[in-house]
């Protein structure tokens, strides 16, 4: 019912900016069912509906191994579905997202015996509805997404006929994928350095290569989806319905974004490293646990964009060697820099960390003995992951340090410190640490 409530809001939106008057009936008839369906070629599975031909492979199809179906056919099936849902009760075969009435199917759930007041135009929404679902990576489920945004929704509007044109004018691309390329189009209609609405599919290559020489449309990231979508609404926290629709139906249920939060990194990055490599730097966020677990968080944010490689930093103080001549390698570090300073919530912590890094090493440079003493000291202290750990270990510096003013800042500094942060604060020393000897 989620693809119904998802569908007449959009349907609402679409009647206000066009001024229109489409029933949900008309819609799905004059619109929907038009771009959908009746093609040689799918724009979604219809399921276990009428429109779907059973006896009929895509692939088959598109490859040329079997013979298009005729328009007669396809009309004849169309009719049964209108008819269909004018006469039978609200199941899945007729209504998207609606459980089956056979007791015993695996899409069964959420059976009443209540006589609930659907009406048929719900069931027509639930398929306009249907078609909003943003497809993205999220290992074996293949999770999507339905926001209930106006815009978002008549923006992914907008790319169901540059879908339909692709499919039309593209025999080896196989149909039966807008929820994936729902989410190639959001990610590249929200791109401001890319997208250009005189040319829309300028700069724009969504495709790749099947096993047999075909053409599908490609998976889009889950981080880039969801930053386009935090830098067009900002100041914005959205929920989107995370759901899966297959043989097993897949529930996730509600989740909120906190867009501000989930953009944060990024800007961070584009401010102190600048933007060249926004390409690379935005498939490094998000790698640590994929879209699945962090919708276990409960609201995705800040953290759910945690880079792949960084627990081991935090927890084992196994910083990665500082390399500005690798540019590659630079932009990991940064990365793990960038996500530690969005993490703290704080920029004023970044030159805080730099200037406690440059006390430490200067210390460390003071070293005459061959014992090296105090450079073991230094190495003592940044492998704290705790403040108890760290002040205990900074007492022996300030013994054999003039600078006492500045490492009794440092004390107060991670003394004051809410404790949750304390060991993203100790981890982003390390790193600074990294840098500043490596200049030195």
């Amino acid at each position: 019912m989620i693809a119904a409530n998802i569908g007449k809001i959009f349907l609402n939106s679409y009647n206000e900016k066009y001024q229109s008057n489409y029933s949900a009936k008309e819609f799905f008839i004059e619109k929907y069912y038009e771009l959908f369906f009746n093609h040689n070629k799918y724009m979604m599975s219809a399921g276990n509906s009428p429109l779907e031909n059973p006896k009929i492979s895509w692939d088959k199809m598109r490859t040329g191994q079997i013979p298009y179906e005729t328009v007669e056919k396809r009309k004849e099936r169309f009719e049964k579905t209108i008819e269909k849902i004018e006469t039978k009760p609200a199941d899945a075969s007729i209504a998207i997202g609606f459980p089956t009435l056979d007791f015993s199917a695996p899409t069964s759930g959420q059976i009443t015996n209540m006589d609930l007041p659907l009406k048929k135009e719900e069931m027509y929404l639930s398929w306009i509805g249907s078609g909003f679902g943003i497809g993205v990576q999220s290992g074996k489920d293949g999770l999507s997404l339905l926001f209930s945004n106006k815009q978002i929704l008549l923006d992914l509007f907008e790319g169901w006929q540059v879908y339909r044109d692709y499919l039309n004018s593209t025999p080896g691309l196989r149909g039966n994928q807008i929820n994936t390329w729902n989410g190639q189009w959001i990610a590249h209609r929200y791109d401001k350095l890319s997208y250009d609405a005189a040319y829309p599919t300028a700069s724009f290559n969504p495709f790749g290569t099947m096993k047999d020489g075909g053409m599908e449309v490609n998976t889009q990231l889950w981080t880039k989806v969801l930053i386009g979508i935090a830098r067009s609404y900002p100041e914005t926290t959205l929920t989107a319905y995370i759901y899966s629709l297959g043989q097993m139906n897949i529930t996730v249920g509600f989740v909120p974004f906190d867009l501000p939060r989930i953009r944060q990194p990024y800007e961070l990055y584009n401010k102190y490293f600048g933007t060249t490599k926004s390409e690379q730097i935005e498939q490094l966020f998000g790698t640590a646990i994929g879209f699945t677990k962090a919708c276990q968080m409960g609201a995705i944010g800040v953290n759910a964009l945690e880079p792949k490689g960084f627990r081991d930093c935090m927890y084992k103080g196994v910083v990665p060697k500082y390399n500005p001549a690798d540019e590659e390698k630079t932009i990991n570090f940064n990365t793990y820099q960038i996500w530690l300073l969005a993490m703290l919530n704080n920029e004023q912590l970044w030159d805080k960390a730099q200037k406690i890094a440059t006390t430490l090493n200067a210390y460390s440079l003071s070293d005459k003995n061959a014992k090296k003493v105090k450079s073991q000291e230094v190495s003592n202290l940044l492998a704290s992951v705790n403040k108890k750990q760290f002040i205990e270990s900074l007492i022996d510096i300030v013994k054999g340090s003039p600078e006492i003013d500045q490492l009794a800042e440092i004390a107060e500094i991670i003394h004051t410190m809410p404790v949750d942060n304390v060991p993203y604060f100790l981890t982003l020393i390390r790193f600074q640490y990294a840098v500043v000897n490596k200049k030195s």
